[in-house]
């Protein structure tokens, strides 16, 4: 009887200490759960990439032309407005929003941004989550899709740099080769593909290197009907040297190159060209697709992995892997930066067969497109959800900025500041109106042609006369005037 009264109790105690254990665990975790993100607007001026540039970029203006011409490509009056439009991001000086919570009555200020891609981080991160959702969802449909990219020889390249309207061309070459082999592999009759082909000008450590990075339907649309045929696998060897001989007649063509050095490059045993091929994309992993359509326009940089070091005015940038890293001059790195700034208007993405605006315009028309509806809110606006500030915020940095931080209630902006002096008013009054240190633009000093060094290694390269850019606001005389 004892020993059966004595195993009991242990048995009890052992139930006794998982109970609370339990209830420790349980308590434990309700005190010990953090409470959730909330939204802090950022603060660029904060960031290494900021200081870097409003220490030298008036300096980084006027020199250019002496220092950077013959590297980075003729000096572009465009890039100092991105520039200028750049260090005003995120200012409260510049105007603001409201944003305030209707329940407990927290607010914050909310600076407006410069909408500048391609060289603000933040507002290029945006577009670029836009991008991947508006592919998804209005162009791409669901079939099996692959990836491509299609490099040059990095002696063509700097062709591409003085004259950027061959940007444009090069996406054409990488189109028609596709093409070509496409409507060959699907045995229908009148196969149509559809591609996006994005261009990207920048390599690993932002050198000059211009690429395609295309997202190809993995077969072909045939039929009134819109079927749709899987195709063979691509030989890619054979359609390297489509691509390479598409290139070449384009280059010549416009002038750029001769037929020796077509001659040449066609002795070598590696031509330079190259094509990589990812695997196929199933319709079902919608989210890869959407990984892969961010990365296609992702910006040409990355701030994590940049370190200034003001006192010696170096910008160290670390790769991919971040196994090495490049060590830049302040000025240098800026100059890097703004070689892969996009003119005013120029696309660097491109929709061609089934994916073109025509084709595209005329099935939505005729009420042919089948287009896929939107997941997160079914029967509201596509257009307006995405142009949603606050979700793309959400997506970006996991955090809801409308979810107050005090009472978890729902926040909304009230108002738009964009006076000038309301704007003084409400900062003088927050103790956050700040004189302004940085000096207004000083107008660049002009450089004639006859004061640029010349060196025997550029004398192959186009005379700055030629057509290079195309940017309707300034011709090639306003560029060498300027």
């Amino acid at each position: 009887m004892g020993i059966i009264i004595f195993l009991l109790t242990i048995e009890l105690s052992f139930y006794y200490k998982s109970l609370l254990r339990s209830s420790f665990i349980l308590s434990s975790e309700d005190d010990m759960t953090l409470p959730a993100a909330s939204y802090h607007p950022r603060q660029p001026q904060d960031t290494d990439y900021y200081h870097c540039v409003e220490d030298y970029f008036e300096t980084f203006v006027q020199e250019y032309d002496n220092r950077f011409s013959r590297q980075y490509g003729f000096w572009r009056p465009y890039i100092e407005k991105v520039i200028y439009r750049y260090l005003d991001c995120g200012d409260l000086h510049n105007g603001f929003a409201r944003v305030k919570c209707k329940d407990c009555g927290h607010e914050y200020l909310l600076a407006f941004s410069c909408k500048r891609r391609h060289f603000c981080p933040s507002c290029h991160q945006k577009r670029v989550v836009e991008f991947g959702e508006w592919l998804c969802i209005d162009v791409l449909k669901k079939i099996p899709h692959r990836h491509f990219i299609f490099s040059i020889p990095k002696i063509l390249r700097r062709y591409f740099l003085y004259d950027r309207k061959l940007l444009a061309a090069l996406s054409r070459c990488a189109w028609e080769s596709l093409k070509v082999f496409m409507q060959e592999a699907v045995p229908e009759k009148g196969p149509i593909p559809g591609a996006v082909i994005a261009v990207q000008t920048f390599g690993d450590a932002l050198g000059f290197n211009p690429h395609c990075h295309i997202l190809l339907t993995d077969g072909c649309f045939y039929g009134e009907r819109g079927m749709f045929r899987v195709a063979p696998p691509l030989e890619l060897k054979k359609l390297e040297a489509i691509f390479r001989h598409k290139v070449f007649r384009m280059l010549l063509n416009r002038g750029k190159i001769t037929k020796e050095l077509v001659a040449m490059l066609s002795t070598w045993r590696h031509s330079g060209f190259n094509i990589f091929c990812g695997n196929r994309i199933l319709p079902k992993d919608e989210t890869a697709l959407e990984n892969l359509a961010r990365y296609i326009v992702r910006a040409s940089f990355s701030q994590e992995r940049m370190r200034y070091l003001e006192h010696e005015g170096t910008v160290i940038y670390s790769s991919r892997d971040g196994r090495t890293s490049k060590n830049f001059p302040a000025l240098e790195w800026l100059a890097a930066m703004c070689s892969h700034i996009p003119n005013r208007g120029e696309q660097m993405v491109r929709y061609y067969g089934y994916y073109s605006n025509v084709s595209r315009g005329k099935r939505k028309e005729t009420g042919k497109d089948d287009a896929i509806p939107c997941i997160l809110e079914p029967e509201g606006n596509v257009k307006a959800l995405r142009k949603s500030w606050a979700r793309l915020i959400q997506k970006i940095y996991e955090v809801d900025p409308l979810v107050c931080p005090h009472c978890k209630g729902t926040m909304r902006i009230i108002s738009f500041i964009e006076d000038q002096q309301v704007i003084r008013d409400i900062l003088t009054h927050l103790e956050l109106w700040l004189f302004r240190s940085r000096p207004p633009p000083k107008m660049r000093t002009a450089v004639t042609l006859s004061e640029s060094k010349t060196s025997d290694s550029f004398a192959h390269t186009p005379h700055p006369q030629a057509d290079y850019y195309a940017d309707p606001e300034y011709s090639c005389d306003d560029y060498i005037q300027s």
